[in-house]
């Protein structure tokens, strides 16, 4: 990729929000033997999932391009639901993977693998506990009310790649959250809101859990992925409803992660049911 650095950009619109420096993340990411190949930050796009895959299907970028926006204009999560916030505010990037020596039957674990990556690093550089909604949505605490502060969205990318992308609110302040569910780092009291060194730690993180994963073939629970999983999991032990592909749903308390990577429910009628798509409803605490 051609590196276009939003830091060529002088318009701050918010002096509390300073651009990313690209040449800076590079020299901090990019090493001999690394995962990383290249850091690309551009000042605004549609979507960094959209553009890494299409620049991959091109075979214009190699495993471990990452591409980041200080602002996006179509956004995306799950079931294509619009991801928006202000220029700057957030952390908002695309990492290309090609696992090779993975069974391509485990793939379905780099969501759950990028989850625990992010909450990882978000401990080490921020200071507070993120947790993990199943399958993708990562959870703070603010004012002892449980709240969305961001989520993941894994693509294939032709036959041999999948994209994970991944969106973080930063430094929204509540007048500017798009829905009251929804949180920012800045408003869960972390140490730092400086986007620079929280990007490093979770790409870093990111690179650890992915050569762990990676390493012991894709085997969740060989390379510790999935045990790990289920101790950040904020849906285990809870009531849940899921939403199911064709208006079809499911109620019952969630008590597993599987090793396919889905959630298992146990319904009332004494049935556990695995749930690999949907939509979850937390409906009780633990």
């Amino acid at each position: 990729m051609t590196p276009r650095d939003a830091s060529d950009d002088s318009r701050w619109s918010d002096l509390d929000r300073p651009p990313l420096n690209g040449a800076a993340l590079r020299r901090g990411l990019v090493r001999d033997g690394g995962l990383y190949c290249d850091v690309d930050v551009v000042q605004r796009t549609g979507s960094t999932n959209n553009d890494l895959v299409g620049l991959a299907v091109k075979g214009e970028a190699e495993e471990g391009a990452v591409l980041v926006a200080e602002e996006q204009t179509a956004g995306r999560g799950r079931l294509d639901r619009q991801w928006t916030a202000p220029a700057r505010s957030g952390l908002f990037f695309s990492v290309l993977l090609k696992p090779a020596e993975v069974p391509v039957a485990r793939w379905g674990w780099l969501p759950l693998l990028t989850g625990v990556a992010v909450a990882t690093g978000l401990s080490r550089a921020a200071g507070i506990d993120t947790a993990l909604k199943w399958p993708n949505d990562l959870l703070v605490s603010i004012g002892g009310e449980e709240r969305k502060v961001g989520g993941i969205l894994a693509e294939r990318a032709g036959e041999d790649g999948v994209v994970v992308g991944v969106g973080i609110n930063v430094t929204l302040r509540e007048e500017e959250l798009p829905v009251p569910q929804a949180g920012s780092l800045l408003l869960a009291g972390a140490i730092t809101t400086d986007r620079d060194p929280l990007l490093r730690a979770v790409l870093r993180s990111l690179e650890e859990w992915y050569g762990r994963w990676r390493e012991a073939g894709g085997d969740p629970a060989a390379s510790g992925l999935q045990e790990t999983y289920a101790a950040d999991c904020a849906t285990l032990g809870r009531v849940v409803r899921a939403e199911l592909p064709g208006d079809r749903s499911i109620t019952g308390e969630a008590v597993a992660v599987d090793g396919d990577g889905r959630l298992v429910i146990a319904t009332e009628e004494g049935v556990q049911e695995p749930v690999g798509a949907g939509d979850i409803v937390h409906l009780r605490p633990a």
